[in-house]
Parts: C-alpha cells; sequence; structure tokens
C-alpha cells in the first residue's frame, strides 16, 4: 500500500489538480456570444456565455457527456460538438440550438464509430471526418443539423478534412501516416484526390491544415519546409489553383529557421495572423500577405495560447492561454496592441504560492544533439534533490511551459521535476522529431541516461533518489528507463503507457494502428524489432517499483498494456501496483479522478525515493 501524504501536502495537492479550467472557444458570429468548454462542474460540459458577462454562463450538454470541442454556425443558429462517451476516443458528434433546445446526435452513435471535427460549411451543414472502426480509413462526412442526414464527399484512405470550399465541389484534407501526412485536393463529383504541394517541392513531405483562400483561388497550407537540421520548421505555403483544380507551384509565404507555425487566419483586409511556438512559448504575429513581413507582434499574458477564435472583423481573438501557474482559461486579446483582459467565466486560479515557474535547460545527448527540458525546482531547495523525470507523450507531443498539474502537485509534494524534449519530440523541426522513427528507437534511448547525467551533474538530482514518470508514449518510455537502466531509477510511475508494441497494434483503433507503422515500425514485418524494444520482453531486468495507472476505458492505448505489465511484474515477484481509473480513457478528464491520480503519483515517489 502506498503510505499517504502529509496533510499539508495532500491539500496543496487537492487545490492544484483540482482546479478547474476553460478552454475551446467559439464565438458567434455577431462576436457577442461565446461558446467554450469547461470542467468546472467536474468533467467536460459545453457553456455559453455572453461576452459582457450579463448573464450567467449556461450549461448546454448533458450530465452524462464529455465535451471535446465546440463550433458555432456561420448562421448563429447551431452549435456542434464532440462528446467522447465514457472517456473512449470513439467520438460522437451532438448539435443542439444556442437555446439549448433541438439536442440530438449526428453521428457516430454506433459505438465503433469515431468522428473527428471539422467545421461548418455553411448553415446547417457540418463537414467531418468518420472512421467506421472496422478499417484504417476514414471518410469526410457532410452532416446536416436537421436531418441528420450524411453525404460523403471524399473517400480513400484516412482523410481528415481541414476545409471545404463555399460551394462545396472541392475538398482539403490531411493523408498519410505519423510524421508524413499531407494535404489532398478532392474533387468531389469525381472522387479524384491529388496532392497539393508535389512530394519534391517545398512543404511536399509534410504539409497539413490545408484552407481555401478568401478568393477560393488559392490554398494556405501549414508545412514543413527544407532547411538544416533545427531549421527544418513548419511555415505557411500559398498554392494558387486553376478554374479546374489543379494546383500551381507553391510560394513560401512565412517561415521562421527558429520556430514553428501552429496557426494562422487570413484576416478580411488579407494579412496573415500567425500563431508561432519558439522554444515552447507562443508569439502572435501579424504578417504583410506580400512579402511576409511582420507589420505587429501582439504581447500574450501566459506563454502557451492552444486554442483561439476570431471575430469577424478580424480585430481580436478570444485566446485560451495557459501558463506554468495558469491553468487554461479564457482572454480577450485584442490585435492593435491594446491591453488583453480574462473573461470572468474562468474558473479561479490556485493559490500562486503553491506553484514554481520551471526553467528551460539545455544540454546534450552523446551523438552531440541538443536536447533541453523545463526544470521545475521547489521554493527553498538548493542543490540536489528527490527527483522525477517527466516523460510527455506522443511521442511528437512537445513539453512546454504550460498549466501541469501532476507536475506541480509534485514539486508541492517536495519534488525536483525535469520534464525533456528527447529526441522525437516536436518544436526543433522536422529531422529531430523524425529521429526516433522506426529502427532509429533503439538508439534514441540513450537520451535518457543523458538526461540522468545532466541532472546529476548540475546539481539538481540526487543520484538513487531520481525517478521516471510518464502518460502515454512517455508511460512507455518510463517502462523502457526502467528496464534498461535499473541502477538509475529509485521508483516509476506510468499512465496509459504501452508495454508491448505488438500487443498495442493488435488491441489500439484501426486507424491508430495504421498511422503508427512510420513512427514504430510494421507490426507483421518489423515484428522482432518491435519486440526487442517492447518493455514486456525486459521486465525480468526491472527492480524498482513501478506504479501503472491506466483509465479503464483506454482505446488508443488499450488498458491490458498496464495489465499485462502488472500481472507479469507480480508472476515475478517484482514491486508493482496497478491503478485503473474507472469511465476514463486515454486522457483522465474527471478532476476527481485527476486529483486521485495526482495525490497517488506523489505518494508513490514519497514512498520509494
Amino acid at each position: 500500500m502506498i503510505e499517504p501524504l502529509s496533510t499539508d501536502v495532500r491539500l496543496a495537492v487537492t487545490e492544484i489538480a483540482g482546479t478547474a479550467g476553460a478552454w475551446c472557444p467559439a464565438l458567434s458570429p455577431e462576436g457577442d456570444g461565446l461558446a467554450y468548454v469547461t470542467d468546472r462542474s467536474g468533467l467536460p460540459r459545453l457553456e455559453t456565455a455572453s461576452l459582457v458577462q450579463d448573464t450567467p454562463p449556461a450549461v448546454l450538454s448533458g450530465m452524462d457527456e464529455e465535451v471535446v470541442s465546440v463550433a458555432w454556425s456561420p448562421d448563429g443558429a447551431w452549435l456542434a460538438y464532440l462528446v467522447s462517451p465514457g472517456g473512449s476516443i470513439c467520438a460522437e458528434l451532438h448539435v443542439v440550438r444556442p437555446d439549448g433546445s433541438d439536442h440530438r446526435v449526428v453521428a457516430g452513435a454506433d459505438p465503433f464509430v469515431t468522428v473527428f471535427a471539422g467545421g461548418w460549411t455553411r448553415p446547417g451543414r457540418y463537414v467531418c471526418s468518420i472512421a467506421p472502426g472496422d478499417g484504417p480509413d476514414a471518410d469526410v462526412v457532410l452532416v446536416d443539423a436537421e436531418t441528420g442526414a450524411h453525404r460523403t464527399l471524399a473517400r480513400g484512405g484516412f482523410l481528415a478534412v481541414t476545409s471545404v470550399s463555399a460551394d462545396e465541389c472541392w475538398v482539403l484534407a490531411r493523408r498519410g501516416p505519423r510524421n508524413f501526412r499531407h494535404v489532398v485536393l478532392g474533387d468531389v463529383a469525381t472522387g479524384e484526390l491529388r496532392r497539393v504541394i508535389p512530394l519534391d517541392a517545398p512543404g511536399g513531405i509534410a504539409s497539413e491544415d490545408g484552407r481555401f483562400g478568401p478568393d477560393g483561388r488559392s490554398v494556405y497550407l501549414r508545412a514543413s519546409l527544407p532547411g538544416e537540421p533545427g531549421a527544418d520548421r513548419e511555415g505557411l505555403v500559398v498554392v494558387p489553383l486553376s478554374d479546374d483544380g489543379v494546383p500551381g507551384p507553391g510560394r513560401v509565404l512565412l517561415s521562421r529557421p527558429d520556430a514553428d507555425l501552429d496557426g494562422y487566419a487570413v484576416r478580411a483586409d488579407g494579412t496573415v495572423l500567425a500563431v508561432w511556438t519558439c522554444e515552447g512559448v507562443t508569439q502572435l504575429r501579424l504578417h504583410d500577405p506580400a512579402d511576409g513581413a511582420v507589420l505587429r507582434e501582439v504581447p500574450l499574458p501566459e506563454p502557451v495560447m492552444p486554442g483561439w477564435s476570431l471575430t469577424g472583423d478580424g480585430t481580436r481573438l478570444i485566446a485560451e492561454l495557459t501558463g506554468p501557474r495558469a491553468p487554461r482559461s479564457l482572454w480577450v486579446v485584442p490585435l492593435d496592441g491594446t491591453e488583453p483582459h480574462p473573461l470572468p467565466t474562468s474558473p479561479r486560479r490556485p493559490n500562486p504560492d503553491l506553484l514554481v515557474e520551471p526553467v528551460l535547460h539545455r544540454y546534450r545527448a552523446p551523438d552531440g544533439l541538443e536536447l533541453s527540458g523545463w526544470l521545475y525546482v521547489p521554493r527553498g531547495v538548493e542543490g540536489p534533490n528527490r527527483t522525477v523525470i517527466s516523460f510527455h507523450g506522443g511521442p511528437e507531443g512537445q513539453e512546454r511551459p504550460g498549466w501541469s498539474p501532476v507536475a506541480q502537485s509534485l514539486v508541492a509534494a517536495g519534488f525536483t521535476v525535469f520534464a525533456p524534449n528527447v529526441r522525437g519530440s516536436g518544436g526543433s523541426g522536422r529531422a529531430f522529431t523524425c529521429a526516433d522513427d522506426g529502427a532509429a528507437r533503439e538508439s534514441s534511448f540513450q537520451d535518457v541516461p543523458a538526461t540522468v547525467r545532466t541532472l546529476v551533474d548540475s546539481g539538481f538530482a540526487a543520484p538513487g533518489r531520481i525517478g521516471a514518470h510518464g502518460w502515454s508514449y512517455g508511460g512507455y518510455l518510463t517502462l523502457v528507463a526502467l528496464t534498461r537502466w535499473p541502477d538509475l531509477f529509485a521508483a516509476g510511475a506510468t499512465l496509459a503507457g504501452m508495454s508491448d508494441l505488438r500487443s498495442f497494434f493488435a488491441g489500439t483503433e484501426r486507424w491508430m494502428a495504421a498511422a503508427s507503422v512510420t513512427e514504430y515500425g510494421d507490426p507483421i514485418a518489423d515484428r522482432e524489432m518491435l519486440a526487442a524494444i517492447s518493455p514486456m520482453t525486459h521486465l525480468d531486468r526491472l527492480t524498482s517499483p513501478v506504479l501503472l495507472c491506466h483509465g479503464d476505458r483506454d482505446t488508443n492505448v488499450p488498458v491490458g498494456e498496464s495489465v499485462q505489465a502488472h500481472q507479469e511484474l507480480q508472476a515475478r515477484g517484482g514491486p508493482s501496483e496497478l491503478f485503473l481509473l474507472p469511465g476514463e480513457g486515454h486522457t483522465i478528464v474527471g478532476r476527481d479522478h485527476l486529483v486521485e491520480l495526482s495525490e497517488r503519483v506523489a505518494a508513490w515517489f514519497d514512498r520509494w525515493l
């Protein structure tokens, strides 16, 4: 059994992990109303509110609906929102009137079907991607909000819709496996799909988020641009279209060697609003559409902006902002440089005295590759300390200085926390992100002991008192670390991590398995390699105690991945505990469960470190 935390620490963890947030803002067409998702009730719900805050917020989703995202129709008559039933990744599409009437499920009622968010094409018509569950593909489907009727616009592989032309004759969709996705242009009448950018052109190897330009005669694409390693970043490419939909040669409009383009919008005056991420921090800039020159930089009150909604006139946006001491909340951000201000509908923040600001720390892998991570040090701690290394998911994810309740809970319990971006992470160029693909994964593991060494050599971590923790791929990497370097880690804790890549491929969603071949390897042709890099193959080496946590309805990384590791460790007499979170999927969304998870992880490391 895990010994409980002290009362003071437990109360601090409860306040930190129990803090609510608000995210996914969607402005009404008139710009006076706002829809968003918030977990102030304990689970993510759909709320609407007036921007002038003259009335209390209204909850529009049902008590048993875990809301993922929301979009307001262009005439203001409907709200479309995705629901993740019982924590499953197999999402449903719901619609409801802004007054809460006429609620209905219009796609995804079958428990094996998955709906992926798209957007409104015109009043009453919502386009999305739907995967049937019995194969790896997903079709682009137009859904009538009034009747629930479906019309397939494009098919041919896994198509994640990104845009539809105004006349609904052309579709833009992202297709392809992880790290090699590209945007295709689909002719609805003929079913023909063609690449928007040729493979050998700038941005051709990987592109996403294609959108039709305001005139309908061009396509804007966020694409990975060629460059030296570390400078091969995502930028914006503009591709002209002929009358019959043939893409012409693309022109690079926006590019930076030090930052990735995370989002963009073409405003009514033609200027481009660009959302850049530079060393994990969001930068908001306005650019000239002719040459990409910076016209204005818009300051943000928090370092990370995961979501936003732009007003119709392009003068301001509602931003979802977060920072290490700020849970996700909603702000009004004028684009003329005037001061942003928070919306009162956002939940309150926790006591700032409980939280710390992380510092970016850079170091080198054995082969000289630069790595980085965010270092959280408890107040008053100087010199080596009990330390938890926390690996993010993905592995294409990126550790950023946003809200991390588990990291802050560990700090409140007295631990130093280091959250690294090892190779395979986003944010350092395409070559860095692909540096752990397939057969390269074996050598990429060397970033783990390199991370331990830099923490010890820099005087942050105490040898023999270091733990490993991670979610999803980070949970997998935690098990890798515990089995390959048992002397470096005194304990581990995983959340929704893979223990065997072979059983992961067999048990995950079909579309996820197909998309992951370029990341991990082919489950048939590379079966021996997958076995060699799977922790289950090497559990006999694991000597440190490990806490295996998992949502019992996870279909992304099936819950069996943690169960089989626990059973094998128990059979071998290994020190392990299994903690299943009822009704949760791949991401823990219930705030009571998040509090319990944070307490257990902190108590686990408190016992073993």
